[in-house]
């Protein structure tokens, strides 16, 4: 029983091992790649204007809509050449009213309201149906949260010029970053999730995530494609792997900025990442073993692939390595499964927040000019300790649903209450970044 505990613990260790390995050259690639003079943004010289149209689902949005619709009407992108599909599903408050007073005032913005008999069943469901709707080249999505740079379509749009590419995916922002401590630790997150993971994964033709929002399609593929999976939680993560099995990548733009209201207490936190958890899980089932047969990626995408379809997994594999690993102390083991057990400590701290490792945050960071939000990057460690419970009960409701041969995707949509207003001063984004 010893020697099976023994190699099970260094399995474990050495799945984190391969992980820390994977974010240390992550961080080196953007590092090294920070000292090159950078090219002119993807704003000017535009030579690439295609069609695009816009989607934003809406659910009891009324608190943030209106700011996002505000914004759309001056975006700097020809609004001969663009299509804005608001899709009101089944909202019970005020949503639908200030969507149809912004389309009364600008012809380009399209109204699809959806009742309670065939909305408000998910966010995939209202994407679907507004993208029945949609005549650009180009499908690009926006949640309703979030407030767009003016010149972020013709960023997102200038890709699509490469034949190769079938999806964009542009960066995201906190904006209302200092309105408390979990604020501020969601937005460490993205820093280093966007400013070091995309941006390295890009660099390095691994696969770049198309995030859900702040991105967008070629709509040739999306309709090969069938559109959005409504099975499954993380629809972002399951279209990111069918662009690649279907032969395209996706392009990630790091200076198409849009800023976010960020979840603000732990329970929003806990609801939110719990549907990334369970329906990344869900992309991992589905997607794996397609990722490994697949003759459009290359040896070393399906590696990252596999990676990145199971990095949800590993705060359950760090729990289990601890629970397998104390025994072995106690009990007479080989001095390799000693001297690897302290890895499970390292390993532990580096998979802080949502699995940006401390170094990428770090060097995210600093490359944002960030110097004192460094200091609170120790206390991503707690978030992470959040995580394992979230992970494990995402893990086994997963598993419950599958063999009773159930499906509970419903919409457990992020409740937004404008907070991110106030950071907003005359159009400018104010999330008061400090030097």
């Amino acid at each position: 029983m010893l020697v099976i505990l023994e190699v099970f613990f260094l399995f474990l260790t050495a799945l984190m091992i391969v992980y820390l390995v994977r974010h240390y050259i992550f961080t080196f690639t953007v590092l090294r790649r920070a000292k090159i003079p950078k090219a002119d943004s993807a704003s000017t010289n535009i030579t690439y204007e295609p069609t695009v149209s816009i989607l934003i689902p809406a659910r009891n949005e009324e608190k943030v809509i209106g700011r996002l619709l505000q914004r759309t009407a001056e975006l700097t992108y020809p609004k001969n050449k663009m299509q804005l599909i608001v899709v009101d599903d089944a909202s019970s408050d005020g949503t639908g009213q200030i969507i149809d007073e912004y389309s009364k005032r600008y012809p380009f913005i399209e109204v699809l309201h959806r009742d309670k008999t065939e909305g408000g069943k998910s966010k995939t469901s209202a994407m679907n149906a507004g993208f029945k709707q949609a005549k650009g080249e180009i499908i690009l999505c926006f949640d309703a949260d979030y407030y767009p740079q003016k010149d972020i379509v013709e960023k997102l749009a200038k890709p699509f010029a490469n034949s190769k590419v079938g999806a964009v995916q542009g960066r995201v922002v906190v904006l209302n970053e200092p309105q408390n401590i979990i604020t501020r630790l969601v937005a460490l997150e993205r820093i280093g999730g966007y400013r070091v993971d995309q941006e390295a994964r890009d660099s390095l033709e691994l696969i770049p995530q198309f995030g859900g929002t702040v991105g967008g399609f070629r709509r040739s593929l999306l309709e090969n494609l069938g559109g959005w999976d409504e099975n499954i939680l993380a629809e972002d993560t399951d279209l990111t792997f069918r662009v690649y099995l279907a032969g395209y990548r996706v392009a990630y733009v790091g200076d198409a900025e849009c800023y976010e209201e960020a979840v603000d207490n732990w329970r929003a936190y806990w609801t939110q990442r719990y549907r990334w958890a369970r329906g990344h899980m869900q992309c991992c089932f589905k997607h794996s073993l397609n990722v490994l047969k697949s003759k459009n990626l290359k040896a070393k995408e399906k590696i990252d692939g596999l990676l990145l379809l199971n990095v949800y997994f590993m705060p359950l594999i760090v729990l289990v390595s601890l629970v397998v690993g104390v025994p072995l102390i106690f009990f007479e083991s080989s001095k390799l499964a000693g001297i690897l057990w302290f890895s499970v400590p390292i390993s532990f701290y580096s998979f802080v927040g949502n699995f940006a490792p401390f170094f990428e945050v770090g060097i995210g960071a600093h490359l944002d000019g960030r110097r004192r939000i460094q200091w609170l990057i120790p206390f991503l460690m707690f978030t992470f300790l959040y995580n394992i419970p979230i992970c494990t009960k995402a893990f086994i409701d997963l598993v419950i649903s599958r063999i009773l041969g159930k499906n509970h995707n419903v919409w457990a949509k992020t409740t937004h209450i404008g907070n991110g207003n106030s950071y907003i001063t005359n159009q400018t984004i104010c999330t008061e970044r400090l030097p």
